[in-house]
């Protein structure tokens, strides 16, 4: 029985587990989260109504690090997103939850704050985002100086990067990475290059049109 993923393209959470997938090539079918049925059966599996999921036979599995761990365990593939080194592996966590806290969070507050109804919306929780935006920026920038971090925790791609790619891709679009931060840029443009996150973006791009703020005309 293949894996199933409920899972929406155009989404972060669900473009980090594509990323991981296609990294290994793993073979799954996904169920596109596209209507009242789709989400119905959605909240069926996790009441909480997030996505993805994952499915393995009997087994659901939720939220996106723990999906991509869960596959580390029982569908390894040839590249190793969590280093088996224990000291290594606790460093690609930490940038994983760096990556979900400090620029996935506030930018979907970004994101979330544009469908609100105009007398309900949040300019004093969005110039925080914002703000956090920026010094998540910033803390990258300076960890990703010298040529030892092509990747968000060294020489490999690991889940961390699985995380940050779709969180800065997103970010910058709604919290411009300044110019100044060559290391930030050049790493997101490095991201967009890889071929599992660029497959990734290639299949969302039928979907931006439905960007809450506006896509812009790049990437």
């Amino acid at each position: 029985m293949p894996l199933i993923l409920h899972a929406h393209p155009f989404s972060s959470y669900c473009q980090k587990v594509l990323t991981a997938l296609y990294e290994n090539e793993t073979p799954f079918e996904m169920l596109l989260l596209a209507d009242a049925d789709s989400f119905a059966e959605l909240e069926r599996l996790w009441p909480i109504r997030r996505m993805p999921v994952l499915i393995d036979g009997s087994q659901t599995v939720i939220e996106s690090s723990i999906i991509i761990e869960y596959l580390a365990l029982h569908h390894p593939g040839p590249l190793r997103l969590i280093p088996q080194n224990p000291k290594l592996a606790l460093e690609v966590r930490f940038l994983d939850r760096f990556s979900d806290q400090y620029v996935m969070t506030p930018m979907q507050k970004i994101v979330f704050d544009c469908l609100r109804p105009a007398e309900a919306r949040d300019p004093h929780g969005v110039g925080e985002a914002r703000a956090m935006l920026q010094k998540a920026y910033r803390w990258l920038d300076q960890r990703l100086a010298g040529d030892e971090h092509p990747w968000a925790a060294g020489k490999k791609f690991t889940l961390a990067d699985c995380a940050l790619a779709p969180a800065l891709f997103f970010a910058d679009w709604v919290e411009p990475i300044a110019p100044s931060l060559a290391n930030t840029t050049a790493y997101r443009a490095r991201l967009l290059k890889r071929p599992s996150f660029a497959r990734a973006v290639d299949e969302a791009r039928p979907f931006r049109q439905y960007f809450p703020p506006g896509a812009p005309d790049r990437d």
